[in-house]
């Protein structure tokens, strides 16, 4: 499947207007450690609930996703500190 035939998902922008999209390879990665921490909500990936990820929390669950899934809520949570010190 190429990029332009890959399967998009919804994500939040900054302009609640202007809605972004992005390929479900990424979205992917960020909703397994999602689920991890919060239970299933599919509606995260299909746009049913909010609009999706916000862009700064694809940047937590994809950081944390790249270390054992063991440390995925520290991970988590020192995303989102660092962004509240930003």
């Amino acid at each position: 499947m190429s990029e332009t035939e890959a399967t998009m998902h919804p994500v939040q922008t900054a302009d609640y207007r202007k809605p972004g999209k992005i390929t479900s390879k990424v979205t992917m990665h960020a909703y397994e450690v999602y689920c991890h921490l919060y239970g299933k909500q599919e509606a995260m990936v299909t746009g049913g609930c909010r609009g999706g990820f916000h862009a700064g929390e694809l940047i937590a669950f994809l950081y944390a996703h790249s270390f054992p899934k063991e440390e995925w809520r520290a991970r988590v949570d020192e995303a989102f500190k660092g962004a509240q010190n930003l």
